[in-house]
């Protein structure tokens, strides 16, 4: 859903946020990569986790089996496959959280505001949450989120999906870009291969300027 080719071409990832995911334990497990995630559900027991994590797939499996039509079976070749993938995942995510608590790669923090340094990660995810939930929040939240999920990269920034949860477009777009431009900050909106709500193939890259070295002149 990020457009991501090479994984290993990252250092540090911050997934924001990042709820009952296993993209943290994957990327460490199979990459060695180190990432952290951050949720303001992080802290919380492991046990109350997993219920909130079932009851979530129970809910999404049952709002998306009322609307089978607006989603692309590509990927998931069934509802019982999407509930099946999604409970491995929060599986996996059960079995690292633990350990990953104590090794401070799962922070309990929440958007607009984290605790990270400037620049602390190459690379900053945020799927299914900026543009998803748009309709719970004004136009300011929504800028001060973006903007902070900014600061704390060093290159950038990607955000998936564009539509909020009725599959329209978020409609302040427009003016959340010329913001952003203002602000100095170069983005685009790519394409990506992995489309499961219909019509949410693309998403928002924000990138770093290349800083211009200075040219030393000879005598």
């Amino acid at each position: 859903m990020f457009g991501i080719d090479d994984l290993t071409s990252w250092r540090n990832i911050l997934d924001c946020p990042s709820g009952a995911s296993s993209f943290v334990a994957e990327v460490k497990e199979k990459y060695g990569i180190n990432a952290i995630g951050c949720d303001p559900l992080f802290g919380d027991d492991w046990k109350r986790l997993f219920e909130r994590g079932e009851a979530d797939i129970e809910y999404v499996t049952q709002r998306v089996s009322l609307a089978v039509n607006l989603y692309n079976w590509d990927f998931y070749p069934s509802i019982k496959a999407l509930k099946e993938y999604r409970t491995q995942a929060l599986r996996q995510f059960i079995s690292d959280y633990p350990a990953g608590i104590i090794e401070k790669r799962y922070i309990n923090a929440e958007l607009p505001k984290l605790p990270f340094d400037d620049k602390s990660f190459d690379l900053v995810l945020s799927g299914h949450f900026v543009f998803t939930y748009s309709h719970k929040f004004d136009f300011s939240f929504l800028l001060s989120s973006v903007l902070e999920l900014f600061r704390v990269s060093s290159r950038e920034v990607r955000i998936y999906p564009l539509q909020g949860s009725d599959a329209q477009p978020y409609k302040h777009m427009t003016d959340l870009l010329s913001a952003l431009q203002a602000y100095g900050i170069v983005y685009d909106i790519r394409p990506v291969s992995f489309e499961f709500q219909r019509g949410s193939n693309q998403m928002l890259l924000l990138a770093r300027r290349p800083t211009k070295s200075k040219r030393c002149s000879q005598e």
